[in-house]
């Protein structure tokens, strides 16, 4: 059976929910249902059951999900050892969206001019909850987040970058007053918005929690989890957006698209960092291309 199957069992039960194990695997909910489905039709039994609000498992269940967490460690463990015998370099990353839009491209560039053809690189676009998540479970060497608050994780040594601004667009068909606009003026549009989890959307709750607001006080909500389909709505004038200023700085210089501050005490900033497990302190390609990023920000090398 693939193992997918057995992660799936696993996140339901993890999550105890759904819904919650389709966005911690980036699947449809629908997909996970059809997978234990299948499962409980492979084996002959049902393997979850609902106690309340809870999702449990069933004796089936039990034993499936010991043995999945066995079977899942070995494949862990036999990953490791065939890289461990493989002479080719390899990087694997993963970024919040914006970092990777924006400054990643130009990392890359560097990066490969310095080490030609010689790199087997992996990039995943994430939240920043399930970026630094696949650094505990070892899926990613490093990772570059955009994020809210402080990120605390032990055996891991985090590089600050320059923060990053944030910025309330529109189209100019919509006629928003000018750059200086009421808080109330922007809440009569319709919000284009990203998936629960990013930092742009996490940072927005935030300052309208402060001013007594909600999301649910715009005039409508769309939610893409795309940022260039995020923009490309905002073109066509079907609302305002909350993202980083150096994702539409063309758009502006080119005014197709207006950018508007709001009232005093709206904090537009997020941090920026890299998160570089101390297990690879040593390697000498992570390092390369950590100092490709410092490069590229115009920060001293570490």
């Amino acid at each position: 059976m693939d193992t997918q199957y057995l992660k799936t069992l696993l996140a339901v039960l993890e999550c105890n929910s759904f819904s919650r194990a389709a966005d911690e695997l980036c699947i449809t909910q629908s997909a996970v249902s059809q997978r234990i489905k299948l499962m409980e039709e492979r084996y002959g039994c049902s393997l979850l059951e609902r106690e309340g609000k809870m999702v449990c498992p069933t004796s089936a269940g039990l034993i499936i999900k010991k043995k999945a967490e066995q079977i899942l460690k070995l494949e862990k463990e036999m990953e490791n050892e065939v890289k461990g015998l493989d002479c080719k370099k390899r990087l694997s990353l993963c970024s919040t969206p914006t970092f990777g839009v924006v400054y990643l491209p130009k990392v890359l560039n560097r990066f490969f001019l310095a080490n030609p053809g010689d790199v087997d690189f992996k990039f995943v676009l994430n939240t920043p909850e399930k970026s630094l998540k696949g650094l505990l479970e070892n899926e990613f060497d490093l990772a570059i987040v955009e994020h809210c608050g402080s990120i605390e994780m032990k055996e891991a040594t985090i590089y600050p970058l320059d923060p990053d601004e944030l910025i309330f667009i529109s189209s100019p068909s919509l006629s928003l007053s000018g750059k200086d606009v009421s808080l109330n003026e922007l809440l009569s549009q319709r919000l284009i918005a990203r998936r629960e989890g990013c930092s742009s959307r996490c940072l927005l709750q935030d300052n309208l929690t402060h001013f007594g607001k909600s999301l649910d006080d715009f005039g409508g909500i769309i939610i893409y989890e795309d940022l260039h389909m995020t923009i490309q709505n905002v073109l066509d004038g079907r609302g305002v957006a909350f993202v980083s200023k150096s994702l539409v700085s063309e758009y502006l210089q080119r005014r197709e698209l207006q950018a508007h501050s709001v009232v005093e005490g709206f904090n537009c900033f997020r941090s920026r960092s890299v998160v570089l497990p101390n297990r690879h302190s040593d390697n000498d390609i992570i390092q390369n291309f950590l100092q490709n990023v410092f490069a590229v920000f115009n920060l001293p090398i570490h």
